[in-house]
């Protein structure tokens, strides 16, 4: 059994609007998440997320408090990840439809009202209580959704 792999995500709200990202390549889902992805060795979490909100979305941001703690799992494998979501607040940049994520994951980025969530499949549930609240939370163990 592999040691948890350990993530962070952006929670940003920019004109009462949540920043998500679809990062399935090819449209293989429609599933929406916060932009983030993993932490790399011997850099701080903050730094670790503005460097994945960049790539992902060519915005800078500022990193500020934890809001979420969440965990996910395959139970039918040994995949295993905590995510830490940070609130954050974009600092420069609009988002391009140009843009490309250098690795290739993400292939959509828009923001979404609050509305808009009750139309789309995101993860974790507990989203916009996270992003529209305050606060820290925590998401017990959950099953992967692909």
């Amino acid at each position: 059994m592999t040691s948890p792999r350990i993530a962070v995500r952006a929670v940003i709200l920019h004109e009462n609007r949540l920043l998500l990202v679809n990062a399935w390549p090819g449209g293989l889902s429609d599933l929406w998440c916060v932009p983030g992805g993993g932490a790399e060795r011997g850099a701080s979490l903050p730094d670790n997320l503005a460097r994945e909100v960049h790539e992902e979305t060519g915005l800078r941001i500022a990193v500020g408090d934890p809001c979420l703690v969440n965990e996910f799992h395959d139970p039918t494998g040994s995949f295993h990840q905590v995510d830490i979501y940070f609130r954050c607040r974009i600092t420069a940049g609009t988002l391009s439809d140009t843009w490309r994520d250098p690795e290739g994951i993400v292939t959509e980025r828009r923001f979404f009202s609050r509305t808009d969530m009750d139309g789309i499949r995101f993860k974790p549930d507990s989203l916009p209580a996270v992003a529209w609240g305050e606060g820290l939370l925590y998401d017990p163990l959950e099953p992967i959704l692909r």
